[in-house]
């Protein structure tokens, strides 16, 4: 059976090698027909301490790490800088 793989935003990186990952999804409201957003936050090993807040992740099931690491980080694209 294949691993599930999700793509979110980095939320927060003060925990060494985790960083906590908003996921979020979309689906149609069964009784008003509107699309409505959930988000949900995962804790992933990101083993180098490379991923900062904003950074857009995607992360991949993983046996248990810790009490709440259950996902690692795959691949990832940096937060472009603004001036």
């Amino acid at each position: 059976m294949p691993k599930r793989t999700l793509q979110g935003v980095v939320v927060s990186d003060k925990q060494d090698k985790t960083v906590i990952v908003s996921v979020e999804r979309r689906f149609t409201h069964p009784v008003l027909k509107k699309t409505v957003r959930r988000t949900s936050k995962f804790h992933a090993h990101d083993e180098k301490n490379e991923f900062s807040v904003g950074d857009l992740v995607w992360v991949e099931e993983h046996r248990p790490i810790s009490k709440l690491k259950r996902w690692t980080v795959v691949r990832g694209e940096k937060k472009k800088k603004v001036l």
